[in-house]
């Protein structure tokens, strides 16, 4: 199942961050993903792979573009 993201749109991951929250903003798209945690504000890439894999779901999307 492909999933479908978009830049600045807020994801949820499946594990938790260290800050005890599981909610991201992307921040980069490309052959990498650039996400930043909502709550810590740390930034984390991953190859595209990995970041589909340990996706859960989108809960917002921008569509303001």
């Amino acid at each position: 199942m492909i999933k479908s993201f978009n830049l600045n749109d807020r994801v949820i991951m499946k594990k938790p961050h260290a800050c005890k929250t599981n909610e991201w903003i992307i921040t980069r798209v490309g052959a990498d993903i650039k996400i930043k945690c909502i709550n810590c504000n740390r930034e984390v890439m991953m190859d595209r792979l990995e970041f589909i894999k340990k996706l859960k779901k989108v809960i917002s999307s921008n569509e303001e573009n």
